[in-house]
This record gives structure tokens, sequence and C-alpha cells, in this order.
């Protein structure tokens, strides 16, 4: 009888342990719901391309403790950058300060982890009294009374970049503020578009408020704080799983930003080294070089957040975030360095963040050059236009990116013209919506032949894109790897770097990267993005594919002789392997 009752009670704890798992993945699954909903909300409301195309953003549902519990795909290092913002923003209100119906507005660099143009707004989850946690969401503004229209590239001080809002509140227990909003619209060239992106954040962050009382009220408090906490319990173990395959050392490397804007014939130093042990991923960033004078420095929020997106990429690609995933990452910045800036240090220009993921893989690939792919075109690169539009005669701005090549990996080539890895879940704009948004045509994009850095397992080519100035305005553009070229690995070859080219075929011709510059009616702008770098020795690609690449048109006949020692016939289409065999064997020397 009782061997009966033993067995007994082991089924009952077996159902029982069975049901409180499906109940969490119920919580987590209707929490990543939740936060798709949140990202639905805002695109459908918001005022500017930037946030409904381009997918500017950031959003999640976090804990008390600020910790990240579900995402929406965006821009993946507001969504980590989030996390030490709310935190921040949590220190400097005081926890008792924050009450239901508040919805708070913060954009202090250092602290929100970002420039003044992304700004967080964040809405506290209460379930009667008690706090349970936050909906946020960050996103890109396009105007708030920085000192140029559009984007800054030469600020020295955090006071030329525009509105500062230090964690203030637009709905004080559900009573909207006029005042703090008043502020806003009489800071910014575009108030209807600033105030429209705002109201669309408050909306996603109240559906996410919403989404998470009710499942409070469906399960129960106590139940709901147990399967958070096992999410993010589980987040840590597959995380951990995957740290404990990777080879175990300590390896650095180093990269360049092509400026700070203000003196643009310094380079600047940005140095990783990573160790790797069993129970931790390090990212140190000593030996990098100091704040510079430019608006290049950045806040460690992002330089955090932009280490947990390679860590992340190497441990759990394949699930949702959670504040689970990182436990295992440390990042150590010196404070005062490029990547730890300092008040008042300019941050408006934070591309050197775009560099950094691929730094640690630079530095990675010398112990696991067969999981790490090479350096991709290395760069977001982004253009936009501002001026006085001819038709409404309003101040217009619009902006997109370019797609890169990836860089090529031990499995294969790199992808072509895809959004760089800094920005997963992130589009560029279309020409259809660009055209009928701002007065520009553009009259060329297509994949930018040779880009790609040649090798066994080429890297993919980036696009180039023409813009025609229909009316006069500015060009500004952005993008810091113009002087540097993506790296290769295991004997490939660089891919071509990023530039762009002002007024191409006249006297007034420029080659360059990022500019505010003014064009004329019909004038033209040239975007080109860079390609990956190659994997392995290009003479040992198979001619079968070096031919396949030239009639796609990623590399021209003459890159096929050069780099690959692949000689084709063009009357045949097809490849001479006599000639072909002869090439490749005087230059291996066999």
């Amino acid at each position: 009888m009782m061997e009966k009752k033993e067995s007994n009670n082991l089924k009952m704890k077996s159902i029982a342990e069975r049901d409180e798992h499906i109940q969490v993945q119920v919580i987590h699954n209707y929490l990543l719901s939740a936060a798709r909903e949140m990202m639905r909300n805002l695109k459908r409301t918001a005022y500017d391309t930037i946030i409904y195309e381009i997918q500017d953003f950031g959003l999640g549902i976090y804990d008390r403790k600020c910790r990240l519990l579900a995402e929406s795909p965006g821009l993946a290092i507001f969504t980590r950058g989030n996390d030490f913002a709310l935190r921040k923003m949590v220190e400097f209100l005081g926890e008792e300060n924050i009450h239901p119906g508040d919805v708070i507005l913060f954009n202090y660099p250092y602290w929100s982890s970002n420039h003044t143009l992304d700004v967080l707004v964040s809405s506290p989850i209460f379930v009667g009294d008690e706090l349970i946690g936050y909906a946020a969401c960050k996103a890109h503004w396009l105007d708030l009374n920085q000192q140029d229209p559009g984007y800054c590239l030469d600020t020295t001080s955090i006071h030329n970049e525009g509105l500062i809002l230090p964690g203030l509140k637009i709905y004080k227990r559900g009573v909207r503020d006029q005042e703090v909003e008043n502020l806003i619209r009489f800071n910014t060239r575009i108030p209807d578009r600033v105030i429209g992106n705002m109201n669309a954040q408050i909306s996603c962050c109240h559906t996410g408020e919403k989404r998470v009382q009710e499942l409070v009220n469906k399960f129960g408090l106590e139940t709901y704080n147990f399967a958070t906490q096992e999410i993010l319990n589980h987040g840590e173990r597959i995380a951990m799983s995957r740290l404990a395959t990777l080879p175990k050392g300590t390896w650095s490397a180093e990269d360049w930003v092509d400026d700070d804007g203000v003196e643009k014939d310094k380079k600047i130093k940005i140095k990783v080294t990573v160790t790797v042990t069993d129970t931790k991923f390090i990212v140190d960033f000593t030996g990098t070089d100091a704040a510079v004078k430019g608006p290049v420095n950045l806040p460690i929020g992002i330089t955090e957040g932009v280490s947990a997106l390679a860590f992340k990429g190497l441990t759990t690609p394949d699930s949702p975030a959670n504040d689970g995933n990182f436990r295992a990452l440390k990042v150590i910045a010196p404070e005062g360095t490029l990547v730890n800036a300092q008040h008042p240090a300019a941050t408006f220009t934070i591309w050197p963040a775009i560099h950094i993921p691929e730094i640690i893989c630079k530095a990675l690939a010398q112990a696991m050059p067969d999981v790490v792919p090479a350096c991709s075109g290395g760069e977001v690169v982004s253009v936009m236009g501002v001026g006085i539009h001819p038709v409404t005669g309003n101040f217009w701005v619009e902006a997109t990116n370019e797609a890169v090549g990836f860089g090529g990996h031990a499995d294969g080539d790199g992808e072509n013209a895809i959004m760089h890895l800094s920005e997963p879940g992130c589009r560029n704009n279309p020409i259809e919506v660009l055209e009928n948004k701002a007065p520009l045509l553009i009259e060329e994009y297509y994949l930018r032949q040779d880009s790609c850095g040649a090798g066994e397992h080429r890297g993919g080519v980036g696009a180039t894109r023409v813009y025609r100035f229909m009316s006069p305005g500015n060009a500004v553009t952005l993008l810091k790897k113009t002087k540097t070229r993506p790296w290769a690995l295991n004997g490939g070859l660089e891919g071509e770097a990023n530039h762009i080219i002002v007024r191409p075929g006249t006297v007034q011709e420029e080659k360059t990267g990022a500019i505010n510059e003014p064009l004329e009616a019909g004038e033209l702008l040239v975007s080109s993005a860079g390609g990956g770098g190659g994997w392995g020795n290009p003479l040992h690609r198979k001619p079968e594919k070096v031919l396949e690449d030239v009639r796609d048109g990623y590399i021209s006949l003459e890159s096929a002789e050069r780099e690959y020692g692949v000689v084709i016939n063009t009357t045949l289409w097809k490849v001479d392997m006599k000639a072909t065999s002869k090439l490749r064997e005087d230059r291996l020397g066999v």
C-alpha cells in the first residue's frame, strides 16, 4: 500500500510539473504576442517612415527590476539598451515616484543608451497598487531642435544636440501634462510629426501594459512572477549551454572609425579583447582611444547593447531575447573612452557602435574561423534629405539605409545586399514611399558589381542607389567606414569600402563619406554600400561558381581572371578549363 501511495505521489508531482511547465510556456508566448501587438500598434499609428517602414525602434515588456521579458523585432541594440535606460530612469526618478497612469519620456544619452533623437517612452505596469514591470518603446524622432536639421555630424557638446527629456512625465496618474507637450512642440521643426510619433509610442506602451494586466488577472500574480523568473532562467540556461561549446581563451582585435566629424584627418581606434571562460563572455574595450571632440562618442548603454548583440548571435540566435540570455556577458569600458562617454561629450553620430559587433567577431575569428564570417560591408549606409518641400512649403526630412554585402563564411558565400547585422529587424525605405514623401527621384538602384571580397566563398555584394534632388535641399550622409576595407578570413580578399559620390560627372564631383551638404535641384548623389570580405583562397573557388557569378553580374570578367584565376570563353559562355588550370597552377606555384 505504501509503495502504491508513493507511486501515486510521484505521478501527481510529475503531472503538476508538466502543468507548471505548460503554464510557463503559455505565459511566455502570451508576452511575446503582446510585444508583437505593441509593434503593430506603433507601426500603424506612427507618422514617420523611419518608424513604420525602416523600423528604427526597439520595444519590449520588462519586469519590476527592468529585466527584459519579451521583445518584438526592430533595432536590436535599442531593445537591449532599453534595459540600461529603464534602470537609470527608475534610479533617477525613484520607484516611489512612479505611479499608475504615468508615462515617462527619457532621452539623456549617457543614461538612455542612445543619442537625443532616440526617445524612450515607458509606462509602468501596475496590478492594483503593486508595480510589476514596465512597457517601453524607444523610437527615432527626426527632430528635437538639434543644431542642424536632420542630423548632426560636427557637434562638440551634448548641449548642441537638441532638447533633453530627463524622465519627464507626459502623463501623470493618467492626466496628460500640456506643459510638457508644449515644451516638445516648441522645440522641434516638425511638431505635428514629433507629437504624432510620441502618441504612437504611448499607445504602444499602453497596449503592452493592458496585455500584462490581463495576463496577471487570468493566472494570478504569484503564477505570473514564477513564470517570468522561469523565462529568464531558461534564457540563461540555453545561452550557457552554447557558451560551454565555444573555444576558451582570450583574443584581441581592432578597427578604425574614419573620423569624428570635426578632426577629419584623424582615424579613431576601437580595440576589443574577448575572453571566453566556462561561465563568462567578457568584452573588454581597454586600449580604445579616448573620447573625441566630435559627436561619435558612445554612451555606455549602447556599447553594452551592441556587445550583447554579438553575444546573442553566437549563443542564442534562434530564440527571442530576454534578460537571462545575457547573464554570462560582462562588458568592460573604461570611463572617458570613445565607448563610455561622459558629460558633456557629444554623442549624436553614434555610428562607431555599428562596428563593434564585427570587431568582436574579428577577435573571435582567431579561435573559430569556421564559425565566424568575414566582415560585412561594415556600415549602415544612411542617406537623408532635408529641406523645404516645393509643393507643401513645409519642412521635410526623409531617410533610408542601403544594403551591404555580408562576409563569406566556412559554409558558403555571404548574402547580397541586406541590412547590416547591427540592425536585424530593420528595413530600408521603399523607393515608392521615399519618392512620395520627399522631392527625390531614385534614378538607379542596383547591386554593386565587384564590391564583394573574393574567396573560396566570396562575400556578398553591396547596393548602389542614385538620388536626384528635385528641389534644393541638404544631403546628409551617415557612414564612418570608408577609409578601411571589410576584412577577410582564411586567405580571402577584402571587400570594397563604402562611399558617397556627390554631383558625379561634373567638375564639382566629390567622393566622400559623411557629409551635410546643400544640393541644387537636378543634382545627383550616388550611395554605394560596401561588400563583404571573402573566406578562403579565391583560387580554390569552383570555376563553375565563378562563371555563375559573372553571369549574374556579381563580378566582372576582369575580376574572374584577376582574383579567381578563371578564364571564361565569352563566345560559348563556358569556363576555359585548360587556360584556367594553367593560370591557377602558375599562381599557386604548383
